[in-house]
């Protein structure tokens, strides 16, 4: 059940580093959501607090609010290890365990839940690998380690691992930058079919890329050096890229900074 994240006032620390300053957004549900700009601006910074994933690194913190649905995961009475669960992440590196099968891969989050029943995990594995497009090429080797498989196949068996557990949201940090333009495409392709049951965000260096996947953009950038990152404008892909409304939005797009 895809669900919409409210951002509203938030700012990210590192101790006293004060990392990003003031950002208020909104992702809805079923849609893909891009975060550009340039490196060390906080938009992946930003990402990570959108399921409590930021605050596991010491003296971090986070003041404002992120709404899901209309519930601050923030709250003081939430589990960030629930938080997680609902709002499941893919990282830049394709990170599969290294000594788990394919299939073991896929249902870890699962298992770790208490699930044992293995008709249903294998029912799990199947529905999740064939959401990630990568059940054709996996089926007839499930018990072979995921660490085979090729870079673009192991981010896809981490995308299945993520939707395995049916999370309403899917986090990407820069999902292709370790891939290669053919991996890219099919990453890509994923994408626009799994926005039809989740809502998402990614993080991309690719403007090309943001401007095919995503229906919003985010355009972040650092006010100057040791200066906070800020959100300078959020609107429809398509006007981001052909009309923005901020003359930095559209130096960064046309090359001129960045």
């Amino acid at each position: 059940m895809a669900k919409r994240i409210d951002i509203k006032d938030v700012d990210i620390y590192y101790g006293k580093f004060h990392a990003v300053e003031g950002v208020t957004v909104s992702v809805p549900p079923k849609n893909v959501t891009a975060f550009i700009g340039p490196s060390g601006c906080g938009k992946s910074t930003v990402l990570r607090t959108l399921n409590r994933m930021h605050e596991v690194i010491p003296g971090a913190r986070v003041e404002g609010q992120v709404l899901l649905d209309g519930e601050d995961i923030y709250g003081t009475n939430v589990d960030p290890v629930q938080v997680r669960r609902t709002i499941g992440m893919v990282f830049q590196q394709p990170n599969p365990f290294p000594t788990m099968s394919i299939r073991d891969n896929v249902v870890a989050g699962l298992k770790l839940a208490g699930t044992r029943d293995k008709k249903k995990l294998d029912e799990v594995a199947e529905r999740a690998l064939r959401g990630a497009n990568l059940w054709t090429e996996v089926k007839d080797r499930l018990n072979k380690p995921g660490s085979g498989l090729s870079g673009g196949q192991q981010q896809r068996l981490c995308i299945a691992r993520a939707i395995a557990v049916q999370p309403d949201v899917l986090l990407m940090d820069e999902p292709c930058s370790a891939l290669d333009p053919i991996s890219t495409l099919a990453i890509e392709d994923l994408i626009g079919q799994l926005k039809q049951d989740y809502t998402i965000v990614i993080v991309t260096h690719n403007m090309q890329q943001a401007a095919r996947v995503s229906d919003q953009t985010a355009f972040f950038n650092l006010a100057g050096v040791g200066q906070p990152g800020r959100l300078i404008e959020c609107n429809d892909t398509e006007k981001i890229f052909s009309n923005p409304e901020e003359k930095a939005t559209e130096d960064y797009i046309s090359g001129r900074f960045g």
